[in-house]
């Protein structure tokens, strides 16, 4: 008898039977077969459809409980759905099998098709993503390889120390020193060609010499070498900024994102003086705070003071014993520090679910120039360009509970936001005292 295996079928006929009585497997299939013999036609006959392989063999499972019998009927079908359908109804004029009442029900028309589609799709996304991975590269990608790789071509020698440099050391303004040849190559790598190596601890006469020129910003790395390296530099250069990398990590390592975060948190070398301590380490607070994320005003307001009444007496006793010309020629060059104004408790304060909240969003908008609108449940409202953002508060003027972005805060900024009820503004630097607007001002 020719049949035809469940693989091969396009449709399965899922039925369930339910037997007043015992019966075995062959009684459920003689009963199928003998109950629907002349019911549908020669053309439909359940016998010659398995003998030709449009039906396959039927399968049946039961269970015997309680006197009773209750199981399932699969027969396979490569008939259209029509006759498929037609096959299934006939099955349940079926009233007894065996010398027991039965009663057949089905349950579904199974289109085998659908899960074999469904496998093919998966396998088919599993080779389009292996041959997209191996596939060649599109035209950015070639040209960002190229441009990398041209940029790393243009490291040079500087001096007569043949000192490791930018192709713009000479022509910027702005120059950065860092420690050494890899660490120019990785600014190089992201588009920064106005660095200088110092090549360890041993500072070239030609680098001081050309920091004497620029405005200097020295960038090193986040470990104990990295403050060695400030501690030489401030003994024989004339430094403007120092950079800092994160904690345990070189600059030669660091990706563009944290590169442009290190440089953006730079401090002033005369804070920096102010910060070290006794035994004359130095100690970037400012900078350490910058790299964490958000500070406010009034905690860098009440270190300094702190700092001016501790140092005062020592001052005094100097002022005592120094003629009065010295005494002014040191007030002349001491650089001046300004207490910012105290702001108002509530004006300062952030919960910790907005300074959490602030703090990450800040660090992702890091070198984007773009903005984040939160509303009073902190979700995001959009995001937008920084040169879109005013013409966005002009347009609102409720809902919005904060905005963060990077730029600078201004006065004309401040004006748009308090029209349109911005509750928090945060930006990398301001211009604008917290004390001087209604909303709440803060710096990353």
């Amino acid at each position: 008898m020719g049949k035809i295996s469940p693989v091969s079928a396009k449709y399965i006929i899922h039925a369930t039977i339910s037997i007043e009585g015992v019966v075995d497997r062959p009684d459920v299939i003689g009963a199928v077969f003998g109950q629907t013999e002349g019911l549908l036609g020669a053309d439909l006959e359940l016998r010659e459809l398995q003998r030709s392989g449009r039906i396959g063999r039927i399968e049946v499972t039961y269970d015997t409980k309680g006197g009773k019998t209750h199981g399932t009927i699969q027969i396979p079908s490569s008939l259209d759905k029509a006759e498929t359908a037609i096959v299934a109804a006939a099955l349940e004029v079926i009233q007894r099998i065996g010398p027991c009442d039965a009663k057949i029900a089905i349950q579904k028309l199974e289109d085998v098709r659908i899960s074999k589609r469904k496998q093919i799709i998966e396998r088919a996304k599993e080779l389009l993503h292996a041959w997209i991975d191996t596939s060649m590269p599109d035209s950015q990608e070639l040209s960002d390889e190229v441009a990398h790789s041209v940029r790393m071509m243009e490291i040079q020698e500087y001096g007569k120390d043949r000192t490791p440099a930018g192709p713009a050391i000479l022509e910027s303004d702005e120059i950065i020193v860092v420690e050494g040849r890899a660490d120019v190559l990785n600014l190089l790598k992201y588009g920064i060609n106005n660095a200088i190596a110092l090549n360890g601890t041993n500072i070239p006469a030609d680098v001081v010499d050309l920091c004497k020129q620029k405005t200097v910003t020295l960038f090193v790395d986040g470990d104990r070498g990295g403050d060695l390296i400030i501690k030489a530099m401030l003994s024989v250069a004339d430094i403007d900024y120092i950079a800092k990398a994160p904690d345990g990590k070189e600059v030669e390592e660091i990706t563009q994102k944290e590169i442009l975060k290190a440089l953006r948190g730079r401090i002033a070398v005369e804070q920096a003086k102010l910060e070290t301590n006794e035994k004359g380490e130095q100690q970037p607070v400012q900078q350490q705070e910058n790299q964490q994320g958000y500070r406010e005003n009034f905690n860098h307001a009440e270190r300094r003071e702190s700092r001016d009444i501790h140092n005062r007496p020592r001052e005094n006793r100097d002022r005592g014993r120094e003629s009065r010309d010295n005494r002014d020629s040191r007030s002349r060059i001491r650089p001046e520090i300004r207490m910012p104004r105290r702001e108002p408790e509530q004006q300062r304060s952030f919960s910790p679910e907005q300074a959490a909240k602030f703090k990450k969003t800040g660090e992702e908008l890091v070198g984007t120039r773009g903005a984040c609108i939160f509303d009073e449940k902190l979700n995001v409202l959009g995001k937008v360009p920084l040169t879109e953002l005013y013409g966005t508060l002009k347009n609102i003027n409720s809902g919005i509970e904060a905005i963060v972005f990077d730029g600078s805060i201004d006065r004309e900024l401040v004006m748009l936001a308090e029209n349109a009820n911005v509750k928090i503004l945060i930006g990398m630097e301001s211009s604008v005292r917290p004390g001087e607007a209604r909303l709440k001002i803060a710096t990353i």
